[in-house]
């Protein structure tokens, strides 16, 4: 299997390991890894401080690892929301006044990067990648036919139905990336050299690439509307309720973020 590049999570990949993995996260129900996933997202938001913040990311991970999942892969996956990050939350770390580690004078005065903003921006990265690792541990974790149990089951029509489309149409978007990819090379092309050397190549693959989704996405529908398809997808699968065990952990972690939170809001827990 062949990935386009190191630094964006392969579906195919992914898929592989939620379809042959035995980990100890893929005998855990599908319906306790959204919970937990949802109760973090609220975890790392009401989170304050560097080392709590860390402190999460730090049992996830521990929890990634000890799936067997790949660890060296992971990093290579952080550059986009690395660069996501950056890019929305890094001139914050600009603006926010305290003991100066860099400062640039300027015409119009002094641009200084603080303590206190590499902090914030430390922050708002740790929280960012403690949700895309857990939410690539889920991926990675959970089969194709329980993920579609619980997306149909858990979000609005037609938001289930795009979110599941998405999913089915992102292998047929790299094929088509994979094959223009191929044609390239085969015609002298060459897609490691510069960029902005290459740009117009660049800007025919990505272009053709659009035309060729919207054909696909336009032969697709027809042919599930020739099949009966009316606005839902029908899941045949089933997923059973969590056992005892899963429940009370994650009741256990709700009430531990809730009184972290009233714990952080009123400075004591009423």
């Amino acid at each position: 299997m062949s990935e386009l590049t190191s630094h964006v999570p392969d579906p195919r990949l992914l898929t592989t390991y939620a379809e042959h993995g035995d980990g100890p996260l893929h005998r855990v129900n599908p319906w306790t890894k959204m919970s937990v996933l949802a109760i973090l997202v609220v975890a790392v938001t009401v989170a304050e401080g560097l080392l709590t913040v860390t402190a999460i990311y730090g049992v996830v991970i521990l929890g990634y690892a000890a799936a067997g999942l790949p660890i060296r892969r992971l990093i290579g996956w952080y550059t986009l929301p690395f660069v996501f990050v950056t890019v929305i939350a890094g001139p914050l770390a600009f603006g926010i006044p305290g003991e100066a580690i860099v400062a640039v004078g300027h015409p119009f005065g002094e641009l200084s990067v603080t303590w206190t903003g590499l902090m914030t921006y430390l922050t708002l990265l740790g929280r960012g990648l403690t949700v895309v690792t857990f939410s690539l541990a889920i991926w990675m974790t959970t089969t194709y036919a329980d993920l579609v149990h619980v997306l149909g089951r858990s979000l609005p029509s037609p938001i289930d139905q795009v979110a599941l489309f998405a999913y089915r149409f992102t292998f047929v978007i790299l094929e088509v990336i994979e094959d223009l990819l191929k044609a390239t090379r085969s015609r002298g092309g060459s897609i490691r050299e510069n960029f902005w050397a290459n740009r117009a190549l660049y800007g025919r693959i990505f272009g053709h690439t659009f035309l060729r989704a919207l054909e696909r996405s336009e032969t697709l529908l027809k042919s599930m509307e020739a099949r009966g398809y009316h606005g839902d997808l029908t899941v045949y699968s089933q997923v059973d309720r969590p056992p005892a065990h899963e429940i009370a952990a994650v009741f256990v972690l709700t009430v531990a973020v809730a009184a972290y939170s009233l714990t952080i809001r009123y400075g004591v827990i009423p």
